[in-house]
């Protein structure tokens, strides 16, 4: 991921958030940075869950105004 990838889930309840991050996480380049956006309390911990399983991590956890800022990465695959 050159740019950081943002996912606005904002106004949807679980799981859509995980299921956009998710989803976009699939599209995107193996390595890099996304954010989620969410309004619902749930991302919070289903976003660490999403990345343990994708073998990436939570790099940090907004919350601003009822809007959750979660700043996820994924490592680069192993190279032999």
């Amino acid at each position: 991921m050159s740019a950081l990838l943002t996912i606005d889930a904002r106004g949807h309840r679980c799981p859509v958030p995980t299921l956009r991050l998710r989803k976009a996480l699939a599209e995107a380049p193996a390595a890099g940075r996304a954010v989620l956006l969410a309004t619902d309390p749930m991302a919070r911990i289903d976003a660490p869950y999403l990345m343990r399983e994708l073998g990436g991590y939570v790099v940090d956890i907004v919350e601003a105004d009822g809007v959750l800022t979660i700043t996820v990465e994924r490592p680069a695959a192993p190279t032999g």
